[in-house]
């Protein structure tokens, strides 16, 4: 099993990545996954948004774009782009530190591999607990 964390020609704001790589692999197991590999890319809404209209025919900007690579739905062998503009701009829009928002979008991702989906009311709502939970889980209150 493998977690990796690439930086696109954006600043890298992640810490402990050992200690994160270990709890993403707590996550899976906690929600009955298992997980082969998984490679996040941060990277700008530039190159997001081509990423979106390629791939899933979007012409919108979003925080994260999650792709199962793999052939065996119960093994994970993902790819999660996140865009590091759009999580600066979400933590200062929800008025909450950078290192949560980022933090959400990353369990975001792991969750939507897990099986989770966000698009109706009661899915989101859904999602959005388990996002708290783990970020409780994470951070504790120590949310910096």
């Amino acid at each position: 099993m493998a977690i990796q964390f690439t930086s696109h020609e954006v600043k890298d704001y992640l810490k402990e990545k050992r200690k994160l790589k270990s709890f993403l692999s707590d996550l899976f197991s906690a929600e009955g996954q298992g997980l082969r590999s998984l490679h996040y890319i941060f990277c700008s809404d530039a190159y997001l948004l081509e990423i979106n209209r390629q791939f899933l025919q979007h012409d919108t900007y979003t925080d994260i774009v999650t792709f199962e690579m793999g052939e065996d739905p119960a093994i994970t062998e993902g790819e999660i782009y996140i865009s590091v503009d759009r999580v600066l701009e979400n933590a200062d829009k929800f008025k909450v530190p950078v290192a949560q928002e980022l933090h959400r979008v990353i369990f975001h991702g792991a969750l939507h591999l897990c099986g989770f989906k966000d698009k109706s009311k009661k899915d989101a709502a859904l999602m959005r607990s388990k996002e708290d939970e783990y970020l409780v889980k994470y951070f504790g209150n120590k949310i910096t």
